[in-house]
């Protein structure tokens, strides 16, 4: 159609612990058109959740961000990843422990990659956090959509205890410090 606007569209992987915490923020902002969680940075073709919980797939939970970057930049993606989630600790988020649970950036590009290298030596410079910022910055080579059942996990089960207890909060602090960003 001729008078169809023209929709771009780009892609990030960022692992922020728990994919479900990662999709219900990402899904939430004017410019994404999609947040799937799944499994990225392993060795084993087709993971299972389960086997991802194993620790002996060497995948991370990750969200794949589709995004419109004439509405929200990939900076502006990785200003919202860096404070959504702890990049000082290895292999954990809270509660949430093992290798899947990492914090990750799998980039695309050169592009991608520079810029999410550079975040990570600024935020180091700047003293930000009281611990070095550790977060994986690897090349993506594959990801692999999570179950069904892990899609809109927090929007489908809100009084799921880990819901309540974990998400509700984060989400509700990103809504406050990035409300100008949303739907």
């Amino acid at each position: 159609m001729e008078n169809e606007p023209v929709i771009s569209s780009d892609i990030a992987v960022f692992g922020t612990g728990c994919f479900w915490c990662s999709e219900a923020i990402f899904e939430g902002l004017k410019g994404v058109h999609s947040a799937v969680p799944g499994y990225s940075g392993g060795n084993v073709p087709n993971p299972t959740y389960q086997a991802v919980c194993s620790g002996k797939t060497g995948h991370a939970e990750v969200c794949q961000i589709t995004f419109d970057p004439q509405i929200i930049s990939y900076d502006k993606l990785l200003e919202i990843f860096w404070k959504t989630h702890d990049p000082t600790t290895l292999n954990q988020q809270g509660n949430d422990i093992g290798t899947q649970y990492r914090s990750v950036i799998f980039y695309h590009d050169e592009e991608q990659k520079s810029k999410a290298e550079h975040y990570k030596e600024a935020l180091n410079k700047s003293g930000s956090w009281n611990k070095p910022v550790i977060t994986e910055i690897s090349s993506l080579t594959k990801f692999y959509e999570a179950e069904e059942y892990h899609h809109h996990y927090f929007e489908r089960n809100p009084n799921q205890g880990y819901c309540s207890f974990v998400i509700a909060p984060k989400v509700e602090k990103f809504r406050k410090v990035f409300k100008d960003k949303l739907k």
